[in-house]
């Protein structure tokens, strides 16, 4: 079946860091990084998080540029281009594996959001405690149905951008919608702090207990490292082959990065000032965002509107995520198969409808997908966060260090030796021999634990 579509690209350096950044932007930093933190106790996982996140977030995204913009290709397609002949492109259908699981999952908490814009625009939040806010979320997932309907609009929206391609798709929406992000982030992280008894959530957030660094909080922070800045599936290896040969790769993984990180602390902020001051607690899980934030707003001047904005972006920062998630299995459908990118997001969002519906009906009580606490969600997260993205993130820095080499990390990060990179030795030495260590240790105090 032939392909006549021509490869997309990036139009501009702001589109690849929007682009990037709205990947690791989402759900991933204001609904999974709050629960994260409050269920691993707070500073001390945000120490380890933030750690790993400069000493191995940068070099792990580097990796994946570098492979995806020196093949020009998907994930697989990478090391197939870059390896022939070898075992090696497993690596890249880890990553493809990992985009059908997240994407599955992860639809279905973005379909939450949807309700909770109707809810806003309704105003069914005025006059309620939090008592009643926390069972109107219990009754929530508990309506198979109805999570069923929203994920499935979810999926639709993000394969009507995915459809549109990389230039008029992916970066048109990425670099208009995620800053409108930031500054509703900022406005609200203002509020919660003036909240009486906000300081008790500053300082959970802030004053670290190292007691309570523990194996568990090193594989969370690893976990949730990885999973926000969308290391080891496929992801970035993807986008990276849409980035030009001129943009420096070095300053774009770092501007990411950085994003990442500030996003994820101002949502702290939201989140754990406003989580005290109400009584919720920080180990509340996925309730810190669907059931603190409407509280926030009930004690807004023009909070009706602040929780419609907020909500429509939250939508959106989920949209950005999904969408690179789905973009990592078209382009491998497009590429390895020769199938029109049209034909392909088709298929690939049927095939993610399919397995999400066991997710989403998963959360129900009394499912059938769920026994003794275990979710086909829960497991779905769990195998995606705990074991193939760091096995994802441990091969392909094995793969770039031991395998490409530093010639040819170094001619792709300096663009052909036209660019200084004065952190390039640094960062390939971390690559090659401190990333697949701490990668192992971790990994396998995972596994065993």
């Amino acid at each position: 079946m032939e392909n006549n579509n021509k490869r997309d690209s990036f139009g501009t350096k702001i589109g690849v860091i929007s682009a990037a950044a709205g990947s690791a932007i989402g759900l991933g930093n204001i609904y999974r990084f709050p629960c994260e933190l409050g269920e691993h106790g707070g500073a001390a996982f945000l120490l380890i998080y933030l750690a790993i996140v400069v000493l191995l977030g940068v070099p792990l995204m580097l990796s994946e540029f570098v492979l995806g913009r020196r093949s020009k290709s998907n994930a697989v397609g990478a090391f197939q281009k870059l390896a022939p002949n070898t075992l090696w492109p497993f690596v890249g259908y880890i990553g493809v594996l990992c985009g059908y699981l997240v994407f599955s999952f992860y639809s279905t908490v973005s379909g939450w959001t949807l309700e909770y814009i109707v809810k806003a625009v309704t105003n069914s939040f005025r006059g309620k405690d939090l008592a009643t806010i926390e069972q109107d979320f219990v009754d929530f997932h508990n309506n198979g149905w109805r999570n069923l309907m929203w994920q499935a609009i979810f999926i639709f929206m993000t394969g009507f951008v995915v459809y549109k391609g990389v230039k008029d798709g992916i970066e048109k929406y990425a670099k208009i919608l995620m800053p409108l992000l930031v500054v509703i982030l900022i406005v609200l992280g203002v509020r919660s702090v003036t909240l009486p008894g906000a300081r008790e959530g500053l300082t959970f957030l802030f004053k670290p207990d190292f007691s309570k660094i523990t194996g568990d909080v090193l594989i969370g922070a690893l976990g949730q490292g990885f999973f926000s800045l969308s290391i080891g599936m496929g992801v970035l290896i993807t986008y990276g082959s849409y980035i030009k040969k001129n943009d420096n790769l070095t300053s774009t993984a770092f501007s990411v990065v950085f994003a990442d990180t500030f996003i994820a602390l101002l949502a702290g902020i939201v989140i754990f000032p406003a989580a005290f001051s109400f009584g919720v607690k920080p180990t509340a899980g996925m309730g810190l965002v669907f059931n603190t934030i409407p509280m926030l707003f009930n004690q807004l001047h023009s909070g009706y509107f602040f929780c419609i904005i907020f909500f429509v972006l939250l939508a959106i920062a989920a949209l950005t995520s999904t969408i690179s998630l789905l973009e990592v299995v078209v382009a491998y459908i497009t590429e390895q198969y020769q199938y029109s990118r049209q034909k392909a997001t088709v298929y690939a969002c049927c095939i993610t409808m399919f397995l999400g519906a066991f997710a989403s009906l998963s959360l129900v009580e009394g499912s059938p997908f769920a026994k003794d606490g275990f979710t086909v969600f829960g497991m779905m997260d769990f195998l995606s966060s705990n074991i193939l993205l760091p096995l994802g993130g441990l091969l392909i820095v094995i793969f770039v260090g031991w395998r490409l080499g530093k010639s040819q990390f170094f001619d792709e990060v300096t663009n052909g030796g036209t660019l200084k990179s004065p952190f390039k030795t640094v960062i390939f030495f971390i690559i090659k021999y401190l990333a697949p260590l701490a990668i192992m240790l971790v990994f396998i105090n995972g596994l065993l634990s």
